[in-house]
């Protein structure tokens, strides 16, 4: 990890480092292959000579190719190298309240293969989770027709907190787990090495590589789903905080003596802006309406965005009410962070759309202060593809790159079940 990682540096070993300028050189020819390896020195920091025996290491593990020459102003062609995309495929697991939507990635982070399990009321144990993650990790190899062996890993993206040195989700308040073993639990179905991570981090990182963060110093990307969290983007990376736990702002008081949330406090941003709130928005304000469907979040969204663009005026009042809540959280966001760019990322984001987007911001211009507000873009995540699967398919790729010259990948195992790489 890199400092700005959110690594202790006094703990940082000359493997660490190697393993961060790795990532930071492949991460940077995926952006913007072909490129050269004075670019990638001039994009990085890093000196010419550390760039090209980093270049060549990724040559050797056959994650980059060469591709040519550009002239030089002066001076003799520059070797170009770019991605090699069927060099190895990465796999992203985006595990919710209530969908596992997985999705397979070649090398340059195009989508091969998607596939979705619906969770449902009531299936919310652990091994109900992990079978349901191990069905579509399997639809998306089968469907992507590729050894086994290419896959070099699979990120995993679980609500709430997680240790990612332990595999352990701490604490995922909507499903009452505490100290929940969940990389042990997949080890028994998945065979690829395992990377577990939190949402918030996944989708700030897939911003930060292709979307509205990209080229940005600091960001705040907003998840807006049944759980709500800010990804955080400070001083051109990933913040994660002590305990990898930055970013859980839907946990953060909005309302004194407000509705009572599933961790427990009253009053939290995510009881009214998270979907299980909008819901009690839209039922507070029309208890009968038709727009509402008690025992399905997603067709409840879809109503009230089709209600917005139908000019309905409940539909339009309950945007603007769960608006003027998320304004003035995010407010409260940009006047701590003072980011460039807030993000509103998520499946809840994308369905309302612009029409959300219109009322946060006037929401924000009331409660933000005018400096930093005047510096601060508020958008849509540009992603068209599942930002939390593609940020998780980063850390599979870091933790690829970790394992570089060490006998067996971190928590690499051989499967109880069907999903194993062929040998």
């Amino acid at each position: 990890m890199s400092r700005r990682d959110g690594a202790d540096p006094v703990k940082r070993t000359s493997r660490d480092i190697r393993t961060a300028n790795r990532y930071e050189v492949l991460r940077q020819i995926i952006a913007a292959s072909p490129t050269s390896r004075q670019e990638l020195a001039a994009a990085t920091g890093l000196s010419l000579a550390t760039v090209a025996t980093l270049v060549g290491e990724l040559l050797d593990l056959r994650m980059i190719t060469e591709v040519g020459f550009e002239d030089s102003a002066g001076g003799r062609p520059r070797g170009l190298v770019a991605v090699n995309g069927s060099g190895g495929a990465l796999i992203g697991v985006d595990i919710a309240e209530t969908y596992v939507h997985v999705e397979l990635f070649d090398l340059a982070l195009n989508v091969l293969a998607r596939a979705d399990e619906d969770v449902r009321p009531g299936e919310s144990l652990p091994e109900q989770v992990v079978a349901h993650v191990a069905a579509a990790v399997g639809s998306v190899v089968a469907q992507a027709g590729i050894e086994g062996a290419r896959v070099l890993g699979v990120g995993v993206s679980v609500p709430g907190q997680v240790d990612r040195a332990t595999g352990i989700s701490e604490y995922a308040p909507n499903w009452d787990w505490h100290n929940v073993p969940l990389l042990d639990l997949l080890t028994e179905h998945i065979a690829y090495p395992l990377y577990l991570d939190n949402p918030l981090r996944a989708s700030a990182v897939a911003e930060l590589w292709f979307g509205a963060a990209r080229g940005r110093g600091n960001a705040v990307v907003v998840n807006l789903g049944t759980g709500v969290g800010a990804g955080l983007v400070l001083g051109g990376g990933l913040h994660r905080g002590v305990s990898n736990s930055a970013g859980e702002w839907g946990h953060t008081t909005l309302v004194l003596d407000g509705r009572l949330c599933h961790c427990g406090n009253h009053g939290c941003v995510e009881t009214y802006v998270g979907a299980p709130g909008i819901m009690l928005n839209l039922r507070e304000l029309s208890p009968g309406s038709t727009l509402l469907h008690p025992e399905d979040q997603t067709a409840t969204i879809d109503a009230l965005a089709r209600g917005v663009a139908a000019r309905d005026p409940v539909a339009v009042k309950v945007v603007r009410d769960t608006a003027r809540y998320l304004g003035a959280g995010i407010a409260d966001l940009i006047n701590l962070f003072n980011p460039e760019v807030v993000v509103l990322s998520s499946w809840v984001a994308a369905t309302l759309g612009e029409p959300l987007v219109a009322e946060v911001r006037e929401a924000v211009a009331r409660h933000a202060l005018p400096r930093p507000l005047a510096a601060t873009e508020i958008v849509l995540s540009p992603i068209p593809t599942d930002p939390v699967c593609l940020g998780a398919a980063t850390f599979a790729l870091e933790g690829a790159l970790q394992t570089v010259g060490q006998r067996s990948p971190r928590r690499t195992v051989r499967a109880k079940g069907r999903i194993a790489p062929s040998t």
